[in-house]
């Protein structure tokens, strides 16, 4: 994956005034230790390094159509999940990665294969794709397990999130935390409602990741939802179905800690 002998890294940062100076930081530590660090972004790179929060991260990693190249993160936001190191451990961080002092992570993504009367869209998540009404209008779908049929859905919606976004959109939706590892998607309902026609499951479900999960919007329902990526809107005329999958592509990211997940979720929301 890492060909040190290019001994180039990528870094990307937010316009944040604490991010553009520790861009320059880091720059000016980079090339004393002999890396290259290209004004723009190198696709021969070994390393990204992205600066800013958790958005800052999502936005590169789409920006540059999920590249080969692992990530690291320096937070300079707020949660900061997948930006793990703190800006006054940057000399310790290019210590250990000089010296090999990581493991490798794969983050899982999830697909949404979206079929229309006409055409066919395809779109890739970090944390979340999310379907629902437009203008706040309740969403009427129906869901579907590998073809069999599970539930009649009436609500806000319904978010398929990946094990990296069990933290986010889905846990603020009362789903499950679910270790980043696990090859998994998770279906969260957003203030689903039970009534004589519609039987909405109150909690999260999870999936196999070799499962398809299909959403199909009742017909008179076609036009009026929204699918949100990573807090992307698109909208698309005449939805069929959407299948959900985990996709062959992913991410990779660098970990120079085995305990920083469990010590991330406990500092983060305990």
């Amino acid at each position: 994956m890492i060909e040190k002998e290019t001994k180039i890294i990528n870094i990307i940062s937010n316009y944040n005034r604490e991010s553009q100076n520790i861009s320059r930081l880091l720059i000016d530590k980079l090339r004393k230790k002999n890396f290259i660090v290209p004004k723009e972004y190198d696709d021969r790179a070994e390393l990204n390094i992205c600066i800013g929060g958790d958005g800052a991260f999502l936005r590169a990693v789409h920006k540059y159509q999920f590249p080969n190249i692992p990530f690291i993160g320096i937070n300079t936001g707020h949660l900061g999940f997948f930006q793990e190191i703190l800006p006054e451990d940057i000399d310790q961080f290019i210590a250990n990665y000089i010296d090999g002092n990581y493991v490798m992570e794969e983050i899982f993504l999830v697909k949404a294969d979206i079929y229309t009367k006409k055409d066919y869209f395809q779109l890739f998540g970090v944390n979340e794709i999310a379907i629902k009404g437009i203008k706040s209008k309740v969403v009427h779908l129906e869901v579907f397990i590998d073809q069999n049929h599970l539930e009649n859905f009436c609500g806000d919606g319904i978010i398929v999130a990946t094990p990296a976004g069990s933290t986010a959109y889905s846990f603020s939706s009362g789903g499950s935390i679910v270790y980043p590892s696990l090859n998994i998607l998770q279906i969260t309902p957003i203030s689903p409602i039970s009534s004589e026609a519609y039987r909405s499951l109150p909690n999260s479900a999870i999936v196999p990741g070799n499962s398809i999960i299909t959403i199909k919007p009742e017909y008179r329902y076609e036009n009026s939802i929204l699918i949100i990526v990573d807090g992307i809107e698109y909208r698309y005329d005449n939805i069929t179905k959407i299948n959900f999958t985990v996709p062959k592509k992913s991410i990779y990211k660098l970990n120079f800690d085995k305990n920083m997940y469990w010590n991330n979720l406990k500092s983060k929301f305990l």
